[in-house]
Parts: structure tokens; C-alpha cells; sequence
């Protein structure tokens, strides 16, 4: 990846964790309720592709408001978590942050161990209210990328 779109990559990047800043402060995030149906409608695609998997939601704040493991194995439950906790912090799909963390060299180092770690691969996605606010993000963890992106993407269009 050539640095100029590295570097409109980051600059979308920290704009959007200047956002999220200014969204903890008005107070805009996710309710237990909008929580459940974002997950359950995760839950049914992940359960339509027949796949078992853990899907994590957080609030805007990275904070756990709702979980399920689908007989996943134990090794994804904390994938799960951190993949939608890196999507609400950067206020990016955690994949895209994954594009941003692989062109920064040593400096990656650093961004993955912080934050009690990010995990930086397919399967975070941030969820917007009707505005267009982040306000949480959901991710699953247990397919392969594609199949983890798929199923969080299902529970995008469940909260508003």
C-alpha cells in the first residue's frame, strides 16, 4: 500500500477516534435492548450459515453489553470481545484497522498491545444509530474472516 493512502487511512482513523471522543461525552450509545436485537439477528445468521461462533456487543465505551456462544470453542470468546472493542475505539471495522496497523511498521507493535490489546482482523463492525452516530460495535468470532464480517454485519441493521 503506497503511504499517501496509508496516510488518508490514518488521518480517517484518528478523526474518528476524536469522534467517538466527542460521542461519550453527549452521551450517545447503545441500550441493552438495541443490544439484544443486534445480537440475535447475528445469532441468526450465524446459525443460517450454521457456523458456531461467539459475538460480542459493546457499547460506545468498549464496555461488554451482550454476548453469545454458539458451541464455539473457548479460544474465540476473547476474539470476539476485542474485535468489536478495537472496531468502537477507532470507530472502523477492526479489519480496516488491521489495513492501518500492518502499514505502521514498529509503530504496530505499540497499537496492538494497547488498550489491553486490539485484534485487528474481519469480523468488528461498528454500529450506527439513524444519524449516523457510531454508538457500539459487534463482532463475531469463530469462522473464517469473511464469515465473521458477515455475521456482524447481520447485527448492524438490528439496533435504531
Amino acid at each position: 500500500m503506497d503511504s499517501k493512502k496509508l496516510n488518508k487511512i490514518y488521518e480517517s482513523a484518528v478523526q474518528q477516534t476524536v469522534f467517538i471522543s466527542l460521542i461519550k461525552h453527549k452521551k450517545m450509545n447503545l441500550t441493552y435492548n438495541e443490544a439484544k436485537k443486534a445480537l440475535d439477528a447475528s445469532i441468526e445468521k450465524a446459525k443460517a450459515l450454521n457456523i458456531p461462533v461467539s459475538i460480542a456487543v459493546v457499547d460506545s465505551g468498549g464496555h461488554l453489553l451482550a454476548f453469545a456462544r454458539l458451541d464455539s470453542v473457548f479460544g474465540v470468546i476473547e476474539f470476539a470481545i476485542k474485535k468489536a472493542k478495537t472496531a468502537v475505539m477507532f470507530g472502523l471495522d477492526s479489519d480496516t484497522m488491521g489495513t492501518i496497523v500492518s502499514g505502521a511498521g514498529i509503530n504496530g507493535h505499540g497499537m496492538l498491545n494497547s488498550n489491553d490489546g486490539l485484534l485487528t482482523i474481519a469480523g468488528g463492525v461498528v454500529i450506527k444509530n439513524r444519524k449516523g452516530n457510531i454508538i457500539g460495535a459487534i463482532a463475531s468470532s469463530g469462522g473464517s474472516p469473511e464469515q465473521d464480517k458477515e455475521i456482524a454485519n447481520a447485527g448492524t441493521v438490528g439496533p435504531n
